[in-house]
């Protein structure tokens, strides 16, 4: 579209009267020239029927910047943008939906200028919906009618008025309010104020409010711990349980009851019992792992649970667990252990043990020693 039609005369400078008067002599269009000059456009890309239209509304498009002014942008610089709508105006308007020209291109040049006035007004950028274009943009039309001068903040009762007329939240109200009221401030300006010491910039004395790195790397090791001893405990659970709680409590979209109930050919009911049990299950894993004694210290290694701990092997050299003193000569070797005789203390006994009495079998030494004793004197 820009490549076909030549550019409005563009000698903006300290007056706009030269360009007012060069827009004077472009003729308006009656609206059956307007119609055919459309269709032209339309239908074969004539760039010159196109320049005519553009050409017979750019005083639509000064009208137009006129009632957007009282901001910070000046005046010309509407104009250009309103130029800018103008012509995507003419680039969509369609001659056979039965209307002018003018009255598709004013929301086209409205629009342009609006959303230049809000990209101008300050470095950071305001979240463009409707809601804030409009609070943007008749916010200073209500405090007029309220007949507030100052560019302080509002009353709670201003605030609420605002809110409702505009049909807007009274954060948002004084959120803009506050943006409009102050100028934009660089963080490397000097900082003032009795707090600020000579030759600190702003940046130097905003608090930060992000977590040190302490917290950052315990929070990191807690969740790597938990995740860990989930991992361990989802594998105390059978294959159906572990299914079920990975559908409804390890997805972002759950299956339901019914849903499952269907896959293993059961009741919702019998699926909620399920899963009720293997929660239990996996909370008493947990908390297991996590009151175990035997939990290594070591980075990288399993944590044990507690039915692991009991289980836990040992290996005791032979000559030691079988070494028993020599029998003096002549004595008579002792009877063998009959069947029916209960059999002496295992490891895992003598692991329960120690923890019962809060002695931790850290060395292995001693607690091969004690397994040494006991399997010799069952033996006696």
């Amino acid at each position: 579209m820009s490549k076909g039609i030549k550019q409005a005369p563009s000698a903006f400078g300290r007056s706009l009267t030269p360009y007012l008067r060069k827009i004077q002599q472009f003729p308006m269009l009656a609206r059956d020239e307007e119609y055919l000059l459309a269709r032209r456009w339309r239908e074969h890309g004539d760039a010159s029927a196109a320049q005519r239209l553009v050409t017979s509304h750019l005083r639509l498009v000064v009208k137009i910047a006129r009632c957007c002014r009282g901001h910070t942008v000046p005046l010309s610089e509407l104009i250009s943008e309103g130029n800018v709508g103008l012509m995507q105006a003419v680039s969509r308007f369609d001659p056979e939906r039965g209307f002018r020209l003018s009255t598709y291109a004013v929301w086209w040049i409205r629009a342009a200028i609006q959303q230049y006035i809000l990209s101008s007004n300050s470095l950071v950028k305001i979240v463009a919906t409707t809601a804030r274009k409009k609070l943007f943009f008749s916010l200073r039309t209500c405090k007029g009618q309220l007949q507030l001068t100052d560019d302080g903040d509002l009353s709670p009762e201003n605030v609420r008025k605002i809110a409702i007329w505009l049909d807007v939240t009274e954060a948002d109200v004084v959120e803009m309010n506050r943006r409009l009221a102050g100028a934009d401030m660089s963080l490397n300006g000097p900082a003032e104020g009795a707090a600020a010491e000579p030759g600190e910039e702003w940046v130097d004395v905003l608090p930060d409010n992000l977590p040190d790195q302490e917290t950052i790397v315990s929070e990191r090791t807690e969740f790597r711990q938990r995740r860990q001893l989930l991992k361990l405990a989802l594998k105390n659970l059978g294959p159906r349980e572990r299914d079920i709680i990975f559908e409804r409590r390890l997805k972002d979209k759950p299956m339901t009851f019914r849903e499952l109930g269907k896959r293993y050919a059961v009741s919702p009911e019998r699926m909620r019992q399920i899963e009720a049990r293997a929660l239990e299950k996996l909370r008493r894993s947990v908390q297991a792992a996590r009151s175990s004694p035997l939990a290594p210290s070591r980075r990288g290694e399993q944590p044990r649970t507690q039915h692991q701990a009991s289980r836990l092997k040992v290996r005791v050299p032979l000559r030691l667990a079988l070494h028993r003193p020599p029998a003096p000569r002549g004595a008579s070797r002792p009877p063998r252990r009959s069947p029916d005789r209960a059999p002496g203390p295992t490891l895992s006994r003598v692991v329960d043990e120690a923890r019962e009495r809060r002695v931790s079998p850290v060395s292995s030494s001693e607690a091969i020693r004690s397994y040494s004793d006991a399997a010799l004197t069952s033996e006696h």
